[in-house]
């Protein structure tokens, strides 16, 4: 019996202790609402990264900075260096010197496809005689009434049967195919630059698309 009560009395004890520390450590970690001290802290080396942060002065390097420039020339990791400038002599190199890397497939064509209607549709219209939903009247209802939204000039048509000429000379549907890539890339007119929407494949099929809607 006494045995008993000793082993009760070891384990209230020590459940005394543990709620006691845990309180403590509660208690202590919420600060004394005067100063921005958050209290103790458990296991920081377990958060702490042991990586230099980006911002952070470091010594491995001479200017004691841990974001260094990248060396001349080189290229980072995923992005592909396109070597045309955004200039008319550019625009007929690239006309000349490109040509699409991709096969022409059922595949190709059919993503190339989705591309250029989630991308181009709405101002080259879905065949691509620029007929697009923004060259038209359109309007909008809203609490301020039924208003007219602006529209935008039509692009020239990419078909070949209705002639229609680049604004860079030529008809568009002989546009090379290094010419509507780099057209893509940089833009051209009311046209922005569609570099940042698809990568360089997505371009491609693009591409590829556009040229068979030039033969219509």
């Amino acid at each position: 019996m006494k045995g008993n009560m000793l082993v009760m009395n070891k384990k209230n004890f020590l459940g005394t202790v543990c709620v006691a520390v845990a309180l403590a450590a509660v208690v202590s970690a919420c600060g004394d609402g005067t100063t921005r001290d958050a209290g103790w802290e458990f296991s920081r080396n377990m958060y702490d990264p042991i990586a230099y942060n980006p911002d952070q002065l470091n010594n491995n390097f001479k200017n004691n900075q841990t974001a260094q420039i990248p060396p001349v020339g080189t290229t980072p990791i995923g992005f592909e260096r396109f070597e045309f400038e955004n200039t008319p002599e550019d625009y007929q190199r690239a006309g000349t010197e490109l040509k699409n890397p991709l096969a022409v497939t059922a595949e190709n064509l059919a993503q190339g496809e989705h591309l250029f209607l989630v991308n181009c549709a709405m101002c080259h219209g879905a065949e691509g005689k620029g007929d697009g939903a923004i060259t038209k009247d359109r309007f909008v209802e809203d609490s301020r009434g039924r208003r007219q939204l602006e529209n935008f000039p039509p692009p020239p048509s990419y078909a070949k049967s209705t002639g229609s000429v680049s604004s860079r000379g030529g008809a568009m549907s002989d546009l090379t195919a290094g010419k509507i890539y780099h057209t893509i890339y940089y833009g051209l007119n009311a046209m922005g630059s569609h570099a940042s929407q698809l990568n360089p494949e997505e371009r491609w099929k693009v591409v590829m698309y556009v040229q068979e809607l030039q033969k219509k």
